[in-house]
C-alpha cells in the first residue's frame, strides 16, 4: 500500500482529461504544480520521520544483538568455572534477548522497505512536477512568441484569430503550430499581392477580370458556409 496517500485534487492520470474542459489550461497547470509541491514537501517530513525511526530501530536491535552475545560469552565463562546454575541463568537471558533483537531487527527491515517505497513515491512526484513545469514554461514562451506575432500582423492589417491554448498537450501543440502557419501564410499572401499588383498592366482584360470575379464569388460562398 502507498504511504503517502494522494490527496490532490489533480494528478498527472486526470491532468490531461481536466485540460480538455478547462477555459484557462495554465491555470489549471498551476494548481497541479501547486498541489504536487505540496505533496512533496509533506512526503520529505513524513521521509524525515521514518529515517529517525529507521535509525532507532537499528540502534535497538544491534543493543539486543550484543547484549545476547555478552550473555553467551558469560554462560561459557561460568561453565567453565564450573557454575552450571549461573550458566543456565545467563543462557536464560540470553534467550529474552534473542527474541527481543530478532523483533527489532525485523521492524528494522519493515521500516527499510517503507522507506525505499517513500523514496520511489517521491522521485515519482518530482518527476511528474519537473515534467508538467517544463511543460508549463515550454507553452507560456509559445503563446507569448503569439501574442507579439498577432501585433505585428494586427499593425499591418492581417486578420489573425485569437489563440486556443487548446486542453492538453497534444491539443494545445497542434493548435499553435496552426495559428504559425497562418500567420505565415498571411505573411506570404500578403508579399505576394504586393508582388502581383505592381507587375499588373492598366490593360487588363475583361476575360480576366470575369474569372477573378468568379472566384471570388465561390471563395465568399465557401466561407459563407464554413460560418
Amino acid at each position: 500500500m502507498s504511504i503517502v496517500r494522494r490527496v490532490r485534487d489533480i494528478t498527472v492520470a486526470t491532468l490531461n482529461d481536466r485540460l480538455e474542459k478547462a477555459e484557462d489550461p495554465i491555470k489549471l497547470i498551476d494548481q497541479f504544480l501547486w498541489s504536487t509541491r505540496d505533496e512533496i514537501i509533506q512526503a520529505e517530513k513524513l521521509y524525515q520521520q521514518y529515517a529517525a525511526h529507521h535509525n532507532h530501530l537499528k540502534a535497538q536491535w544491534l543493543q539486543a544483538d550484543q547484549q545476547k552475545q555478552r550473555r553467551e560469552q558469560q554462560a561459557l565463562t561460568a561453565l567453565k568455572a564450573g557454575e552450571e546454575q549461573l550458566a543456565r541463568i545467563a543462557l536464560e537471558e540470553k534467550t529474552i534477548v534473542e527474541e527481543r533483537a530478532q523483533q527489532y531487527k525485523g521492524l528494522y527491515e519493515q521500516s527499510r522497505e517503507q522507506m525505499l517505497d517513500l523514496e520511489e513515491q517521491l522521485r515519482q512526484l518530482r518527476t511528474e512536477y519537473q515534467m508538467v513545469y517544463d511543460k508549463r514554461e515550454y507553452y507560456v514562451a509559445r503563446m507569448e512568441s503569439l501574442r507579439l506575432q498577432q501585433r505585428f500582423n494586427h499593425r499591418y492589417g492581417a486578420q489573425v484569430n485569437q489563440p486556443q491554448p487548446g486542453s492538453m498537450f497534444r491539443r494545445m501543440e497542434d493548435q499553435i503550430t496552426d495559428m504559425e502557419y497562418e500567420a505565415r501564410s498571411l505573411r506570404e499572401l500578403r508579399q505576394g499581392s504586393q508582388a502581383s499588383y505592381s507587375d499588373s498592366s492598366p490593360g487588363k482584360s475583361e476575360r480576366m477580370n470575369s474569372i477573378i470575379e468568379r472566384e471570388m464569388a465561390e471563395l465568399k460562398r465557401k466561407l459563407e458556409k464554413e460560418g
